[in-house]
């Protein structure tokens, strides 16, 4: 039997890894992250234990690799969404409301992301958040930014302070609420995007599968 090709072990090295960022989301969103170990995520994902330290240095480092592909995963479904459309305003809106719509449809999975990065080691900077930035970024330009390398970052602040705001324990606001405050702050219509309780767009994609 001759050996595996180098693109056929890349392609079986990038399922095992997709196949464990997707049994983490699974797990922590049904179990909590203190209740999920790396071995349940490997049984989860059909995969050896040792893969998990071969692909990641350590359990946080995994659940932010696995909520950055989810959320770039939702965003791009979100934006690529029929009508596909390259109106910048359009993309915008759909933006926000993708982020906003895995505060809601994903509270445990994000709260555990954001006391996470908040932590020491913040962002990490994996594949999977750098496509995220990329597709934000990208956002920025075509709503029209004439300083994308300020506006990125600001809006990357606003959204994250939006999630917080809906996942905060006890005093969570209205994703309605937020929605307003943002699509206010980029002159956006609320018609736009996929607005709450029906309209154009529909509900928030935040539950796209990936």
């Amino acid at each position: 039997m001759s050996p595996r090709s180098a693109s056929v072990n890349e392609e079986l090295r990038r399922r095992s890894r997709e196949r464990l960022l997707q049994a983490t989301v699974d797990l922590v969103a049904e179990r909590g992250y203190e209740a999920t170990t790396l071995g349940d995520i490997a049984e989860r994902a059909g995969t050896a234990r040792g893969l998990v330290s071969y692909y990641f240095p350590g359990k946080r480092q995994l659940l932010q690799s696995a909520v950055h592909r989810l959320m770039h995963r939702t965003l791009a479904a979100a934006l690529e969404r029929e009508p596909r459309t390259e109106d910048g305003r359009e993309r915008l809106a759909r933006a926000i409301d993708a982020v906003l719509g895995l505060a809601v449809e994903q509270p445990v999975l994000m709260r555990t992301h954001m006391a996470g990065i908040l932590q020491a080691e913040g962002f990490v900077q994996c594949e999977d958040q750098q496509r995220l930035a990329a597709l934000l970024r990208d956002t920025m330009e075509r709503y029209g930014s004439h300083d994308v390398d300020t506006d990125y970052p600001l809006l990357r602040a606003l959204l994250m302070g939006a999630v917080f705001a809906v996942l905060l324990p006890g005093a969570p606001m209205p994703f309605a609420l937020l929605r307003a405050e943002l699509f206010q702050r980029y002159g956006l219509e609320w018609e736009r995007g996929f607005p709450p309780g029906g309209g154009p767009g529909g509900r928030p994609p935040g539950g796209t599968p990936v």
